[in-house]
């Protein structure tokens, strides 16, 4: 192999152990600037009547406590079967946002504010909380296998990644492309590929996710911000433990309270 062709291949190899995905980014430049308006298609109308209902709920049609209507009139004001209706229902109660009560009916348990589906894909809000619990379970594996694999280069780079989060905290900025390369570095340190290539493909749900989660902690307060680097702390620390067992939990808790970020306007999550 020619030295030319050397050199490239050490500083392709480089990149991966860094986890710096060149698609990724690039990507992340466009996504940023406006939420991805997501393609209605075939088969999405449970997606269709989840937002219209999570809507109804964050314009205050149906406040907290109150009761749904039924199956039935949902059916007939949406014009969809009823098996289409359940469906949607039983995403807005995974999502925390109503409770059901046997014999009762669906009520109303978390009103969002008005500035999630503000910055929401339009059409994609029920899109974009899958992909959060899928991440959960993708990025906490990622996570303890980092912890379990991770060699002192790729350590050095999620560190690295950390710093530049505290720093851009410290300035007020949004830090979207910092908080992808946090990731992004914890996915290549787990040493498989198919981590890598998974955000990749969901890059448009993860940017849209974290600037709806950054951008809604930095109107709230230092407080909130804060605890959000101290749950990305706890990932670093426990990768550089080797503590498997932690990084996964830390990386699970971490989304999971993102997740329940976008949707609450009132509390700090814990």
């Amino acid at each position: 192999m020619s030295r030319e062709l050397q050199t490239a291949e050490r500083q392709r190899l480089r990149r991966h152990r860094a986890g710096i995905s060149r698609r990724v980014f690039e990507m992340t430049d466009t996504l940023i600037k406006e939420p991805v308006a997501v393609e209605d298609v075939s088969g999405r109308y449970a997606d269709r009547v989840y937002e219209e209902i999570l809507g109804q709920i964050v314009a205050g049609d149906f406040k907290i406590g109150d009761r749904l209507p039924s199956e039935n009139q949902i059916s007939t004001e949406h014009e969809v079967s009823r098996a289409v209706v359940r469906e949607a229902l039983a995403r807005l109660y995974a999502d925390g946002v109503t409770v059901t009560r046997r014999g009762a009916g669906t009520y109303v348990q978390r009103q969002p504010g008005r500035e999630f589906l503000r910055l929401s894909p339009i059409g994609g809000v029920a899109d974009l909380m899958r992909c959060f619990e899928f991440r959960i379970g993708l990025e906490g594996e990622a996570a303890s296998l980092a912890a379990q694999r991770r060699t002192e280069e790729q350590l050095a780079a999620i560190e690295e990644a950390f710093e530049e989060l505290n720093r851009i905290n410290a300035t007020g900025q949004v830090g979207i492309q910092e908080d992808i390369r946090f990731h992004a570095a914890i996915a290549a340190a787990s040493r498989n590929q198919l981590f890598i290539q998974t955000l990749e493909a969901l890059a448009i749900h993860v940017v849209n996710g974290m600037k709806i989660t950054r951008t809604l902690s930095l109107t709230r307060s230092k407080k909130r911000l804060a605890l959000v680097q101290d749950e990305h702390r706890r990932v670093v620390e426990a990768i550089r433990e080797s503590d498997v067992e932690h990084a996964r939990e830390a990386m699970r808790a971490h989304i999971s309270n993102a997740k329940n970020r976008v949707l609450d306007d009132s509390t700090e999550p814990s």
